[in-house]
């Protein structure tokens, strides 16, 4: 006979008769609505597990023999061509978990990549070894007393003592080991762990309106799930009250968004279980701090609650099984709650009575969407204007990246977002191939950088480094847009400026003041949203206000200014002896200095009194400043080899998947920690940058800001002034002199012709490959023009047009022969060359 179930305020979860129901009823309403519904096993297991026996005999209705809900238990959502059905019913107030993606902290989170995700691997598995290592030495240190203690032979207990004593110290100098390559492991990682990778859910090969997490083994959801809580616990104790002694008294006064979400979790045995649960898009920390009030952890109720945990009145214990199905573990809690409520001996901080007004809750649940592959997109937009337009306090990284998310979803209102890409990647293989939700995903860093790829220039391999250095840009043209250039003054009248069609995007979006009005404070605001966005990119995040100063009120009026060529031709350039495209190098460098493990680039520090209270001013503009000038300087320590090294380095630490190592096989040490002792040593992991030497070879010293600043001083980046009494301070005409003098008209020494000639030998061979370059891209312009020419007169014979007026045909080939001059002039330019090569 079975035992009847306690009764209380504490509900019970009802059949799987109704469930079926609950499903036909979603899905015929679906139908109706023209929407997609969740898997049906999701709205059995996920969500007619979590609602009391009697709510779904209110929710589902009988219409000429189909199972239908009633009109006002739905509602639909409707968030520009996206619509979103959905459930308004009461559920079990233990049901609902946290959803990992809370946009409130993005910040805790870095980019998803398979070197991220093995390295939380490695973690837990540090973790693991961690936590017994310690238990051995807790053992070893009681055995070491018991032996000091113990009674016997003197010279057996001195020996066994001597032993023990030994042993524990072993045992101590493991833990510590340990504890370093897990703090390691945490520095590799950037103290964050990688976001979960969700996509929507699949039935039949169809996507369907649910999300699902990519296979997990089980250490790892529970590891994750659990950093999720924490964080989202601790990002919840900025507000003004305590959330759960809230709940607790006055019950949840608003209702949370919920979505079906399978967790996909791999068992030490090899077998996966498929978990289904609701998952709090809106409400989180009410989700969170009601499942704090039941006594129940996140991570367990998404990967399977322990039956010792929940274990039944005269049930045995096992600690090996763990409870998949939500309805049997909502019954049990609702069991043990309604069993211990009803004891007269029950105080009141028992969860019994602490959860009686949050026994169930009012929740919205999707079952439905008309595009389930952007759900998880609309759903991170309904997060985010919820939060943005909320009272509660809101982390100022995660508050940047949701109003960029939300400057992203305006250009693609306005249609707009791809042409400012095309606009600003004039060199593009195919800008109008553009994936524009995968475009969004990958700027907000919620997706891979892959759909950036038509941004490309052509003949430019997409590697890692190209693809974030066209996220870097395209971020940097959407925040900065360029607005088109002021008319020529020719008349006394007054003007309005034309700000383009992009500009009044950011400015409705961020709801900044008229474009006449912009000042320091709005360009301070739109350079802190562009480094949160920008931060979003890499693994190790800096300081966002590392990069105040870097873009002022001229590049927030005008725009950005960027260099359209790409990274490898600027990088060309700068090893062929062209300032200019050294001062673009070092502005795409600029995350990269930031972002770095050892970062190069800190906010403002020293002081601006004196030298003497807080050490040398320095400014991250003036870090990029000196970086840019020391291109240019003598300075015996600063070599072009050296600088060139450096910046291929830093641009490709972020991919960086081992620990730098020593071509010598000797060991690394930060150039700013060399004097200190090994064990007060950072320990080096990917992504740091080993100094070059002048000639660009690696050194046995890993570059960090003592490094930097040592190297590319602050006086590097201040203007020399003009002594008194020369000519450029008097304005006066220099004397005529000798060409082969001592000087130069600006009173600098002339350089070395030796100097001269290894320069130019050092140089030369990037200028080549510069020429070979521009000479097949003229040659690829020819043959497209040639391709669209012959198209050109095929559709006129096909169609029967009238031919060009003899004027235009007379023009154009005026501007072709000028073109073929031009180029002919150049092979013999080319000849030339050729035959100095010959007498270098």
């Amino acid at each position: 006979m079975v035992a009847k179930r306690p009764e209380g305020i504490y509900p019970y979860i009802g059949t799987d008769t109704w469930a079926h129901r609950l499903a036909d009823a979603i899905e015929n309403t679906c139908e109706d609505q023209e929407v997609v519904p969740p898997p049906r096993q999701a709205i059995i297991e996920g969500l007619a597990y979590a609602l009391p026996d009697t709510e779904i005999k209110n929710l589902v209705a009988s219409l000429r023999s189909r199972k239908v809900l009633k009109p006002a238990a739905y509602r639909v959502v409707q968030a520009g061509s996206d619509k979103v059905l959905l459930l308004m019913c009461d559920v079990h107030g233990a049901s609902a978990v946290p959803w990992d993606l809370n946009d409130r902290t993005v910040s805790c989170w870095t980019p998803p990549s398979p070197e991220a995700t093995q390295r939380v691997k490695d973690l837990v598995a540090a973790d693991i070894a961690l936590q017994e290592a310690e238990k051995a030495a807790k053992s070893a240190e009681k055995e070491k007393e018991a032996r000091r203690r113990a009674p016997g032979d003197q010279t057996y207990a001195a020996e066994a003592f001597a032993a023990a004593t030994q042993k524990h110290l072993n045992a101590v100098r493991h833990v510590k080991e340990l504890e370093r390559q897990r703090q390691a492991l945490l520095t590799a990682l950037g103290s964050r762990r990688p976001r979960p990778v969700v996509r929507a859910a699949e039935e039949g090969g169809e996507a369907k309106a649910a999300l699902m997490v990519t296979e997990q083994p089980y250490e790892v959801a529970v590891h994750v799930q659990r950093y999720a809580a924490d964080s989202l616990q601790r990002a919840g104790k900025t507000r003004g009250y305590d959330l759960v002694e809230s709940l607790v008294d006055a019950g949840q006064l608003s209702k949370g968004m919920n979505v079906l979400q399978q967790w996909q979790i791999t068992n030490p045995d090899g077998t996966v279980s498929r978990i289904w649960r609701m998952a709090a898009v809106t409400g989180n920390n009410r989700a969170l701090a009601r499942l704090d009030i039941f006594g129940v952890r996140p991570e367990h109720l998404v990967t399977g609650v322990p039956q010792s945990l929940l274990s039944l009145p005269k049930e045995k214990s096992d600690p090996a099984l763990r409870l998949l199905s939500l309805r049997e573990v909502l019954n049990r809690i609702s069991t043990r709650l309604n069993e211990v409520g009803a004891k007269p001996e029950t105080g009141p901080e028992d969860p019994a009575v602490r959860a009686g007004k949050i026994a169930t809750v009012s929740a919205e649940v999707v079952i439905g969407c008309n595009k389930p592959a952007a759900l998880e997109h609309v759903l991170r937009a309904l997060n985010v204007n919820d939060h943005l337009r909320g009272i509660q306090p809101y982390d100022e990284d995660a508050r940047l990246v949701a109003l960029f998310a939300t400057l992203v979803d305006s250009y693609a209102k306005h249609s707009l977002l791809a042409p400012a890409l095309a606009e600003a990647f004039p060199d593009a293989r195919s800008a109008d191939l553009l994936d524009l939700l995968g475009v969004r995903d990958a700027l907000t860093a919620n997706g891979p950088l892959g759909p950036l790829e038509p941004l490309v220039p052509a003949g430019v391999e997409a590697s890692p480094v190209v693809l974030r250095d066209i996220a870097v840009r395209a971020i940097t043209a959407l925040v900065f847009p360029e607005i088109p250039p002021a008319p020529a003054q020719g008349t006394g009248k007054r003007t309005i400026r034309d700000t383009g069609r992009f500009w009044p995007v950011v400015k409705g979006t961020l709801q900044e003041p008229a474009w006449s009005q912009v000042g320091p404070k709005t360009a301070g605001a739109r350079t802190r949203l562009w480094s949160a966005a920008v931060a979003q990119l890499f693994l190790h995040r800096g300081n966002i206000l590392s990069a105040l100063g870097l873009f002022g009120v001229t590049e927030t009026k005008e725009g950005s200014g960027q260099d359209p060529k790409s990274l490898d031709e600027l990088l060309l350039g700068a090893k062929a002896g062209d300032a200019t495209a050294w001062a673009a190098v070092v502005q795409r460098m600029a995350p990269a200095l930031i972002h770095a493990p050892q970062p190069f680039i800190t906010p403002g520090q020293g002081s601006e009194a004196g030298e003497g209270r807080k050490g040398v001013r320095r400014t991250p503009s003036s870090s990029l400043a000196s970086l840019t000038l020391a291109y240019s300087s003598n300075s015996p320590a600063v070599s072009r080899p050296l600088l060139l090294a450096f910046a291929k380095t830093v641009l490709e630490h972020p991919d960086a998947t081992q620990p730098p190592a020593a071509q010598d096989g000797g060991r690394l040490v930060c150039y700013g920690e060399r004097h200190l002792k090994e064990e007060e040593q950072t320990a080096i992991t990917a992504g740091m940058v080993i100094v070059p030497d002048t000639e660009g070879r690696p050194t046995v010293y890993v570059a960090d800001k003592d490094w930097f600043d040592e190297t590319f001083p602050v006086e590097l980046g201040r203007p020399a002034p003009h002594p008194v009494g020369s000519s450029a301070a008097t304005g006066a005409p220099a004397p005529q002199s000798d060409p082969a003098g001592a000087a130069t008209s600006r009173g600098e020494a002339l350089p070395d012709p030796r100097e001269r000639l290894n320069t130019l030998r050092r140089e030369l061979p990037a200028r080549v490959e510069l020429a070979g370059n521009s000479y097949q891209r003229a040659v690829d312009s020819a043959h497209t023009l040639m391709t669209d020419f012959e198209e050109a007169r095929r559709l006129r014979a096909q169609l029967g047009e009238d031919a060009l007026s003899a004027e235009q045909r007379i023009e154009w080939m005026e501007k072709l022969t000028k073109a073929r001059d031009a180029a002919e002039a150049s092979v013999i330019t080319l000849g030339q060359v050729e035959t100095l090569i010959l007498q270098i």
